[in-house]
């Protein structure tokens, strides 16, 4: 499906109600299977969440999770400790070229045994679920923090507990630390000291009987997004967010005051609101938030800002190469840019050509980090529905607010 997207009367007081977050749903899913003794609200109606749900109740033996990386890397750890249990994880055409070497050699030093189905390092893999007694492991620390999070779910459950040692520099802390912070919140007892994370083994649940799911701050960088290019005095609120949030691209709050945008939270909602825009170049360093990258490129090019973002290294990994997609798209419409493995450097542009039709690349994050861009030129969205593997209710949400979508 394609859309035209254009702005129109976007209110100057609105409100949002954002799905749960996909990061959140999806470990505290594993979770919940794992000790399936605690209820979830507020849980993502994300495609990604949905086929978690769906491949954590199926007992099917081939499980095919399309562009869902979070889910093969968490299903990858799950299903290699449940004992007399033969799986075969797969994916969409993209999923086969992405990487997954790392966590299954990790869990192949803790005892797993898994196979490569088709080409060495990659999906899809042939899974013998079994109990593992190893408890000491050594990866990369700059790898995806998903690696790490997919070992650390599951590691209450190993029979001696699990104690990784991550080398080098660490990537996505934020997210390793959600993981824990979430571990903590359901009894299990861990530690992250220097470079070493410990996990203890824990048979039994103990904590509160439901667990809520803090709303989406990636879905938000969108809305952010949006107060930055809109006019002075435009406010925004959004529910349900925690001003400590374990999340973290809610460091939005503080990158986006370099955009003009204040950021106010009241009981579970944040209100963002149009001061002023002060920059005319944004250095930022990215490798804790990468998803949010995307966005906060198309908002300086948006404002006429040049931009250097460094820490990009996982966005080759992404569902697509998120860098070159960037590139390619932000040429369209008349900027410059320059990539590297690991950096996007975008020059300050004076004009952006009208009604360029943007390539989604079967990637959610492209279609909705270019989107606010209508609120300068008309756009066209290709494939408009790939929203929906993280914000099934994304364009519904922005005509609430006032801009003008039709297919």
């Amino acid at each position: 499906m394609q859309i035209t997207l254009q702005k129109s009367d976007v209110v100057k007081q609105s409100s949002v109600q954002i799905t749960g977050s996909k990061s959140e749903s999806n470990r505290l899913l594993l979770l919940k299977a794992l000790y399936p003794v605690f209820n979830l609200e507020n849980v993502s109606n994300s495609d990604d969440s949905n086929l978690m749900t769906n491949a954590l109740a199926t007992n099917s033996e081939v499980i095919d999770i399309h562009h869902a990386g979070t889910a093969m890397r968490f299903l990858t750890a799950f299903f290699a400790i449940q004992e007399g249990r033969d799986v075969t994880l797969t994916g969409s055409k993209r999923m086969k070229e992405r990487p997954i070497k790392i966590l299954v050699e990790a869990l192949q030093d803790l005892g797993a045994d898994i196979r490569y189905a088709e080409n060495e390092g990659y999906p899809p893999i042939k899974i013998k679920g079994k109990k593992l007694i190893k408890n000491k492991v050594s990866l990369a620390a700059n790898v995806s923090s998903q690696y790490i999070s997919a070992l650390l779910l599951i590691a209450s459950k190993l029979e001696n507990g699990i104690e990784i040692t991550l080398e080098g520099e660490i990537t996505s802390v934020p997210y390793i630390k959600m993981t824990l912070s979430l571990l903590d919140e359901i009894g299990v007892e861990t530690s992250f000291e220097r470079n070493v994370i410990r996990v203890q083994p824990s048979a039994n649940y103990h904590q509160p009987a439901t667990l809520t799911v803090e709303s989406d701050w990636s879905s938000a960088s969108y809305y952010f997004s949006i107060a930055a290019l809109s006019e002075v005095g435009t406010e925004i609120t959004l529910s349900s967010y925690k001003e400590n949030s374990l999340q973290g691209d809610s460091v939005l709050v503080e990158i986006y005051k370099q955009f003009g945008v204040s950021s106010s939270f009241n009981g579970n909602s944040i209100t963002l609101k149009k001061e002023a825009t002060v920059l005319e170049h944004l250095n930022l360093d990215l490798k804790n938030a990468p998803d949010i990258a995307q966005t906060i490129a198309v908002t300086c090019f948006a404002l006429g800002m040049s931009c250097d973002l460094v820490g990009l290294h996982t966005l080759k990994i992404k569902e697509t190469d998120r860098l070159v997609a960037l590139k390619t798209e932000i040429e369209k419409l008349g900027g410059e840019v320059e990539i590297t493995d690991k950096s996007l450097h975008l020059k300050a542009a004076n004009n952006i050509k009208e009604l360029v039709s943007i390539g989604t690349y079967n990637d959610h994050r492209m279609a909705m980090a270019f989107a606010p861009l209508a609120l300068r030129v008309p756009i066209i969205i290709e494939d408009a529905i790939v929203v929906s593997k993280s914000y099934p209710t994304f364009w519904d949400d922005l005509k609430s607010i006032g801009f003008k979508i039709t297919k």
